[in-house]
């Protein structure tokens, strides 16, 4: 039975990565070059709509930086805001798995500078994995690495997954899930609240279908409208509406009460680039947007698993379920 390592009411990835190397880890993000099958041509063009030429990363690539300096850069920066001394890799932009077995290895070793990297995290979608990419991710567990196979699902839903230009369905994400856990795989998906066409009962309906599945790790995002977007065209003609942030945050909170303790919270929040940010004009303020959950939280009486009957192991004073 683990030790609680904060007050937090869910389980939080930084408490998860201290309680695994005992000392604070810290993501670098990578931008590795890649691009998405739905932009090639090879499921469609033009990306999701609410992503832009980065990909939700930081263009990095684009600016002829090296994975190599990329990492470097990272971990000087994060050593000195945060005293951190260990590091996972974390290919964040576009689809990180959508290129030849021996282009992702490349890549993927590229980022392993030194020993004071100690995981690997990949971002990718759901059709953008197969058998030779799990086993490629495996073979660095098998190194001693920490691995995490991050898939974006964003809805359960096929019909907003089809609105939003995804290219895949929740079909392909139970299978890509499947394969991964054969393989012993960390597995985290991402979410995002506030699709066009969804309502609260959509959007929770989503956490419900992914709840009893054998994930690892979730990722909640707001959707907000970045420049030069799909979405910002929808935006500018008044035909989407972001949500309030407490719409948001209620969200957010029912969402954890519906998940397992033991699925890691990744994120809580998006964090859009302040330049880029058209809607909504709250996705700016992530530290109140967090403050907002923790208190909701505590004032609804809420925790991570209470609507699946798991104990709330800080009024009861028991370790995490």
């Amino acid at each position: 039975m683990r030790k609680l390592l904060s007050q937090k009411r869910y389980h939080a990835l930084s408490d998860f990565l201290r309680a695994r190397f005992g000392e604070r880890v810290q993501k670098v993000t990578i931008d590795a070059g890649f691009t998405c099958p739905n932009r090639d041509g090879t499921r469609g063009r033009g990306g999701c709509i609410y992503c832009n030429a980065y990909g939700s990363g930081t263009g990095a690539a684009r600016e002829g930086l090296s994975i190599r300096e990329q990492m470097l850069a990272g971990m000087e920066r994060l050593a000195r805001r945060y005293k951190a001394r260990k590091f996972i890799a974390y290919f964040q932009a576009f689809s990180n798995t959508y290129a030849p077995p021996e282009v992702l290895k490349a890549r993927y070793d590229e980022a392993l500078v030194d020993d004071r990297v100690v995981g690997l995290a990949v971002g990718t979608r759901p059709d953008c994995v197969d058998e030779e990419v799990c086993a490629l991710l495996a073979s660095y567990r098998e190194r001693g690495l920490m691995v995490w196979l991050e898939m974006g699902l964003q809805s359960a839903h096929n019909e907003t997954l089809a609105r939003i230009n995804r290219g895949h369905t929740f079909e392909d994400f139970r299978r890509a899930l499947e394969l991964a856990k054969k393989h012993d795989l960390l597995v985290c998906t991402h979410v995002i609240f506030g699709l066009p066409g969804e309502g609260p009962q959509e959007m929770l309906a989503t956490i419900e279908r992914i709840s009893d599945l054998p994930l690892d790790g979730i990722k909640f995002h707001e959707l907000y409208v970045v420049r030069g977007t799909r979405m910002e065209e929808l935006y500018r003609r008044g035909e989407y509406k972001p949500l309030l942030q407490t719409e948001y945050v209620d969200l957010v909170c029912e969402s954890l009460a519906m998940l397992p303790w033991r699925v890691v919270v990744q994120r809580l929040t998006g964090d859009p680039r302040p330049e880029e940010l058209v809607a909504p004009e709250w996705a700016r303020d992530k530290r109140t947007t967090l403050k907002m959950i923790e208190e909701t939280l505590l004032s609804r009486d809420l925790w991570q698993g209470k609507y699946r009957g798991e104990p709330d192991p800080l009024l009861r004073g028991l370790p995490g379920p």
